[in-house]
């Protein structure tokens, strides 16, 4: 039976948390392959991202509970702490490189938090590397700057640059992008289809169905202080809020939307 949903995963850093602040963009190792181990048995298949799109676009059918599985800005630790779980699962899954920053750290965070640790990204060897064990890279921009602020040289540079640069040092075409900030309007939506992009990501939740604006695609916000069941359960509701009280409130709203006279 074709997939009449996905789901699509966000998470960002994967390692160790230094404090609550981190928490929200970093997951550790442990709580990371928890992630995993329970999505599998849950009986959810992470899907690659051409196979996603193709999906959208009517080419490909797809199993019930396909998902796809991102990673925002590149960090090494996805490297060293996620590579290995999903090398296991022999699942497929997708990083949004900032091209600029590849071999640095994850430097723009300064600029809304001086006080904001900053780790490494991963470096060319390492890239080519994951490249060989499921990994498809694609674009985060050149540097990680909030695309709506920017004039229209700046911002086709952003695109542009960061499509071309990151398309030489995979020798294979980069088609999608993820928004930084999750940031997005009509003129960035616009510039970047101008930019090459055949598809891009935002952060909005909720679930994807072949009729998505493809230059609009919804993401969940996964967060380090999840749990296995509460990551599941913002899978089944398409919703950042996964929690029990949210779900409760979805099987009572089924359960009403099938009583007589209550269905309008």
């Amino acid at each position: 039976m074709n997939a009449a949903r996905v789901p699509v995963l966000m998470y960002h850093r994967v390692g160790d948390v230094r404090d609550a602040r981190e928490a929200r963009y970093a997951i550790s190792a442990a709580n990371f392959t928890a992630h995993m181990r329970a999505v599998a048995h849950a009986g959810f298949r992470a899907i690659g991202i051409d196979a996603f799109v193709a999906w959208l676009q009517g080419g490909q059918s797809l199993p019930e509970g396909a998902l796809l599985i991102t990673f925002d800005d590149g960090f090494r630790g996805v490297r060293e702490n996620a590579v290995p779980v999903l090398e296991q699962l022999a699942w497929p899954f997708t990083v949004f490189l900032v091209s600029d920053q590849i071999g640095g750290e994850n430097a723009w965070m300064r600029g809304s938090d001086p006080e904001a640790g900053t780790y490494p990204l991963l470096d060319a060897d390492e890239i080519h590397d994951m490249q060989q064990r499921g990994c498809s890279f694609q674009s985060h921009t050149r540097s990680h700057r909030r695309l709506p602020a920017l004039d229209d040289d700046a911002l086709r540079d952003e695109l542009r640059g960061s499509r071309e640069t990151l398309s030489e040092l995979l020798r294979a075409e980069v088609r999608y992008l993820a928004y930084p900030f999750g940031q997005v309007d009509e003129r960035v939506e616009v510039a970047s289809r101008n930019a090459g992009y055949t598809a891009a990501f935002a952060t909005q939740p909720g679930f994807n169905r072949p009729d998505v604006d493809r230059f609009r695609i919804r993401r969940l916000d996964v967060f380090g202080t999840d749990s296995a069941a509460m990551l599941l359960r913002k899978i089944r509701l398409g919703s950042n809020d996964g929690s029990l009280g949210n779900m409760l409130g979805y099987r009572l709203r089924r359960v009403a939307s099938r009583l007589p006279g209550m269905a309008r």
